[in-house]
């Protein structure tokens, strides 16, 4: 394809195609509606399927129905939209449905600034639905992760049967850049791992295993699926053993894996008593701060962009800071992920600088708060 010239937006859909996903269904809300655009004109000229539904819940629904059929699915969302998105989240967790959800995140609260973007929505992604289990959450930079790390997102729905969120963002989704399809890392897929022979269970893992195989709804062997507790036969339990048992698989699943899917870049400098940690557009000014500091002002400073933000990658962290005294999080937001490095690195000084006022956190800004010490 050589070198285009997309948005991120368009790359987080050519990752989706290249993925092998064949439904999308959204509701149109800037910053997200260009990802709806690129779908309806690139999808159903492949065979795939696009639906505008008539709100974001029902549009999140459409996705986890034909997930359920055995599709690979996506939706996109931003701002107010995520919120509607919450009991659905709940419900690919707990029935285990396969589905990337991509969030154009813009300035908040509530509606907001449509044309403005933030990070607000990094807690939000993580707890903002019922019963605290675990789901995955990717922060793409720049296109060429808009591509890749949708690829992944995809990967990890079907490997996981989760919910995978992509923490997208006005700024990285509505900004054109070059991308050399060439070069650009294009992940091996993976499709879930189908039933073949024996009886049946819905929610059954074989040994050893904390995924179960998958059958799609409307074939001939029956399926049940709830969002209620339940038991491997897939019918609602109240069995107190059953229950504790299945949340604890759906929690072990994806935290015992964390290790697998972590993606990072780590900039490590020779003598730096100082790690920047950054994430999505942020992480672009202070790789640009990093390079200002030790060239104009002699001060070596490491950098951790964080790719994979939910499970925390907390081996990562301690790695990065092991040679450093001081810790400095940048965030597009009053302060969210800051909390999981304080956890993760409490031996560590660790600051903090972050702005929500709908503007970008310049590079100046990263090395004035790195000089103050």
């Amino acid at each position: 394809m050589g070198v285009l010239f997309v948005d991120g937006n368009q790359a987080v859909a050519m990752g989706a195609i290249y993925a092998g996903c064949t439904f999308f269904a959204a509701y149109p809300i800037t910053p997200a509606s260009t990802l709806l655009e690129a779908m309806l004109k690139a999808l159903p000229a492949r065979g795939g399927i696009v639906l505008q539904g008539e709100d974001e819940i029902a549009s999140i629904g459409y996705c986890l129905g034909a997930s359920m059929a055995g599709m690979k699915t996506m939706t996109a969302t931003s701002g107010p939209g995520v919120s509607l998105y919450s009991e659905n989240v709940s419900f690919a967790i707990a029935g285990e449905i396969p589905i990337v959800i991509v969030n154009v995140m813009r300035q908040g609260p509530s509606t907001g600034s449509a044309t403005r973007g933030a990070d607000g929505d990094i807690q939000f992604m993580r707890w903002g639905c019922s019963g605290g289990l675990p789901l995955i959450v990717l922060a793409p930079t720049d296109v060429r992760d808009c591509f890749t790390l949708t690829v992944h997102a995809f990967n990890l729905a079907e490997r996981f049967r989760c919910p995978v969120f992509l923490a997208s963002n006005k700024e990285i989704g509505m900004t054109y850049e070059t991308l050399d399809m060439d070069t650009v890392e294009k992940p091996p897929l993976i499709d879930r791992a189908s039933h073949t022979s024996g009886s049946f269970l819905p929610f059954q893992v074989d040994t050893g295993q904390d995924v179960p195989a998958f059958l799609a709804i409307g074939g001939p062997t029956l399926v049940r699926q709830t969002s209620s507790t339940h038991g491997p036969d897939g019918y609602i339990t109240a069995d107190p053993s059953l229950i504790q048992v299945g949340v604890e698989r759906l929690q072990r699943k994806i935290e015992a894996k964390v290790s697998s899917f972590t993606y990072y870049d780590l900039q490590e400098m020779k003598d730096a008593r100082i790690l920047l940690v950054a994430y999505g557009i942020t992480a672009r000014a202070a790789r640009a701060a990093a390079e200002v500091l030790f060239r104009d002002r002699g001060t070596p400073s490491s950098l951790l962009v964080l790719k994979t933000l939910w499970p925390v990658p907390e081996r990562v962290l301690l790695t990065a800071a092991e040679k450093v005294d001081r810790v400095l999080v940048l965030e597009m937001n009053l302060g969210q992920y800051v909390y999981e490095v304080r956890r993760v690195l409490a031996a560590k000084r660790v600051d903090f600088y972050g702005k929500m006022s709908g503007q970008l956190i310049t590079p100046a800004e990263i090395v004035r708060e790195v000089l103050r010490g």
